[in-house]
Parts: structure tokens; C-alpha cells; sequence
């Protein structure tokens, strides 16, 4: 099979993961090598959705041994197969830097043969590129489930990133849907990334020439609507990895139909609900929100029609509003239309002025949300009633909002500040 063959089989069927970013590391580059893997030395692109797209994302292989019914590499799939080469990965990622396509290498694989055998595929294709073409560049690949411990250790000591993805929200899922894996398999990874880590900071701290082990650190993913657990489950295991693993980054990912199970849904879930749950997970990691004050038992999903920001903040009606120039830092974070470079903004700017509406104006906070739940110098913005039954159809109607529906970054009708907060993640 031709390389253009394989590639086509294979970047087509790694669009199902959505663990990856470019987001740069601090590690040392190679003398005389090409490419850099330094946050500056990355370039961002986005597609529609906000999702990055700067990184040559591709699998090894898709000939799995696995049967995931939620998984479209599955073994009893009907599908086209194609296998690439270590040589074959490494000369596309050279091939494809030069020519200015892309400034990393996500790798990821289908399980061959067993776990061990798939990772030393992928140190093999990485060795190539670090030792052989002196490849500073960035490059993310997927740790394996149930491959050796030396395995990880050795491929955690050539990338900058490395992901582990949980998938399913519940062991109960995992049982159902993908017996041949477990939970165990998928966390014991996780932990010995999160231990290496640690151990390489330590190291480093006595030794600045000690070698850096996933130096932009870890991410994972998770499918969300093939299953049933609801948000609250959702964010509430987001909330634990966040905590117990150091996670940098959890990715949700609407589930696509793919297989006949009929324990999986025939359709997907709406993307809104995966948006939401990206939007609940930037509360968590910047805005101080934990996952119990977000949902509850009474109330596990989040609205279709308002923003969690703005749902925790219409059902705590009593902690509004605030005065703009005395409450606390951490309560500013928390009104809908302030994001965290506005909420510091707002706290040095205090220092020397009483600010009014006119300085939040100019600082460019979002009015049109931030104003039904503040006050500046004593006084309201306008004539407005703080009741949650009349701020909720106030919301949607200035954000021009019949129903439901999500932010495009290319409609005409949505403005450069709801562009902007779109790709930055501040609600």
C-alpha cells in the first residue's frame, strides 16, 4: 500500500481523539537540530469549533485486537486497515515540518499484537525522529494501557506530552462496552506518568542537566452521550484526575455512532452538551468552582439554554449582587461576563480609582451578562431587577438567543468579544 494510502486511512482514523494540543513545553532543544518544541515555537491554528489543528495527528495502525463497541478501529469492524512504518512516521513528520504544514507529531495507535508491542512501535518511530533526524519539535503520543512500566518510562523521556484516555466515565461502562480493558489498566499509567513527573522536577531541582520526563505533562479524554452517566458523573471524575493525577488537560468528546451495540445510542449527542462540559471543566481549573457546587443529585446536567457560569449564578440569587470595588477576588471570578484576566484587572485597578460601569466598559468585560449582577460606586447598571425570572429571558434575548444553540466564531451576528471568549474559554 502506497504512504498516501496509509495516510489517508490512518489521520482519518485519529480524528476520533480529541486529547491533543500543541501547547508547547520548556524542554531543552537539541544543538544543530530543527524544529522546537518551546511554548513560542508552536503554531496554534483552530478549526471551527475552536479545536487545535497545528499538529500532524495520525495512528500507528489501526488493526486493533480489541473489540470497543463505541470505537470504530474496533476488531469486528468492517473497516480498511493499513499499518505504517517507524521509518514511514518519522520521514511524513520531517517531509510535512519542512513544508510548513506543522510544528509537532500527536501519535497514537490502535492496540497490535499487545500493549508492549505498540509501544515499542512508537519509541522507535520517536527515537528516529529525536536522535536520528534531531527532531526538537514537539510531540505528544499516546501511552498504552497495559503496556510494561519500562515502556512508559522510556517513552516519557522522548515527548512533551502524553495522554492516557479513560474513555468510558465508569467502570460499569467499560465492563459493558470494552470487557477487554479495565480500569486499573487505564489509571495505573496515569499514576506512573503523574509519579515521573514529580520525580523529574526533583531531579531536576538538584541537577539542571537531568533529563526532563513529560515535560508539558498529561491529558486525557473521555466520550461523552454512548453511555449513559450524566454530567454531574462527567465532571465529577474530571474533578478527581484534575486533583489526584494532575491532569492538564481533560477533552470531551460527543460520541459518533459507529457500531450496532444496542446498548449505544443510534444518534449522536448534541455537541452543546459536550461544549457545556468544556465550559464546566475551564470553571473548575480557573475560576475556583468545584464540581459539587456546579451540579448536584437534584440537578445533574447542565442547561441547554444558559452557560454553567451563569446557571450557578442565577440559582445563588442571594450572593448578588456584588459592589465591583470591595468584594473579594474570588467572588469577581464568579459573575457571569468577568473572566480571570478581567477579574485582575478589575482588583489592581481598585487600588487607586472607584471604578464605574464606564472603566468595565473600557476593560472590555461583558456587559451584557456582568451587569445584572454588580454594582459600581452604590448603584445598579440601569433599571434592573435582580429575580432569576425575569434576568434568564434578558440573557438570552441580548444574546440574540430564540431556543437554544451555540456560538459560531464565524456568524455575522456574534460579536469579536464573543469570539474571542470562545477560543479563550472566559464565560
Amino acid at each position: 500500500m502506497e504512504i498516501k494510502e496509509k495516510l489517508r486511512i490512518l489521520s482519518d482514523a485519529a480524528k476520533y481523539d480529541v486529547a491533543c494540543t500543541s501547547s508547547g513545553s520548556n524542554r531543552k532543544n537539541t544543538k544543530g537540530g530543527i524544529g522546537s518544541g518551546a511554548e513560542a515555537g508552536i503554531c496554534h491554528s483552530f478549526s471551527a469549533d475552536g479545536r487545535c489543528i497545528s499538529l500532524l495527528k495520525i495512528l500507528f495502525s489501526n488493526y486493533c485486537i480489541y473489540d470497543c463497541q463505541y470505537c470504530v478501529n474496533r476488531c469486528s469492524n468492517d473497516t480498511e486497515r493499513a499499518s505504517f512504518t517507524p521509518r514511514e512516521i518519522a520521514d511524513l513528520t520531517i517531509e510535512f515540518y519542512k513544508r510548513n504544514y506543522i510544528e509537532g507529531l500527536f501519535l497514537s495507535s490502535a492496540v497490535i499484537k499487545d500493549p508492549d508491542y505498540t509501544t515499542e512501535q512508537l519509541i522507535k518511530t520517536i527515537e528516529i525522529l529525536r536522535y536520528e533526524y534531531r527532531f526538537n519539535g514537539y510531540i505528544h503520543a499516546k501511552a498504552i494501557p497495559g503496556a510494561s512500566k519500562d515502556l512508559i518510562a522510556k517513552l516519557g523521556l522522548l515527548v512533551d506530552r502524553m495522554s492516557v484516555n479513560i474513555e468510558l466515565p465508569s467502570q460499569k461502562s467499560l465492563l459493558a462496552l470494552a470487557p477487554q480493558k479495565s480500569k486499573e489498566n487505564i489509571l495505573n499509567p496515569m499514576q506512573q506518568i503523574k509519579n515521573g513527573i514529580t520525580e523529574s522536577k526533583q531531579e531536576l531541582a538538584v541537577y539542571r542537566h537531568a533529563p526532563k520526563f513529560v515535560p508539558a505533562g498529561q491529558s486525557t479524554q473521555m466520550i461523552i452521550g454512548a453511555t449513559g452517566e450524566s454530567d454531574k458523573a462527567i465532571i465529577n471524575l474530571s474533578q478527581g484526575l484534575y486533583k489526584k493525577m494532575n491532569m492538564k488537560r481533560v477533552f470531551y468528546s460527543a460520541y459518533v455512532p459507529v457500531g450496532t451495540n444496542p446498548l449505544l445510542p443510534t444518534t449522536a449527542p448534541p455537541l452543546l452538551r459536550e461544549h457545556r462540559l468544556y465550559q464546566a471543566d475551564w470553571l473548575l481549573r480557573f475560576y475556583g468552582f468545584t464540581a459539587e457546587e456546579l451540579l448536584s443529585e437534584k440537578n445533574p446536567y447542565f442547561s441547554n439554554i444558559i452557560d454553567p457560569k451563569c446557571q450557578w449564578a442565577l440559582e445563588h440569587l442571594e450572593l448578588f449582587p456584588i459592589d465591583i470595588n470591595r468584594a473579594p477576588y474570588e467572588m469577581i471570578l464568579r459573575v457571569p461576563g468577568i473572566g480571570v484576566r478581567n477579574a485582575l484587572k478589575i482588583v489592581k485597578a481598585r487600588r487607586y480609582t472607584h471604578l464605574t460601569f464606564d472603566d468595565l466598559k473600557k476593560m472590555r468585560v461583558s456587559m451584557k451578562r456582568a451587569k445584572y449582577f454588580i454594582t459600581a460606586e452604590g448603584k445598579s447598571y440601569g433599571n434592573i431587577w435582580l429575580r432569576q425570572e425575569l434576568i434568564t429571558p434578558m440573557l438570552l434575548s441580548e444574546n440574540g438567543v430564540a431556543g437554544f444553540g451555540q456560538i459560531s466564531l464565524f456568524d455575522d451576528q456574534v460579536t469579536g468579544e464573543d469570539r474571542i471568549k470562545c477560543l479563550t474559554g472566559e464565560m
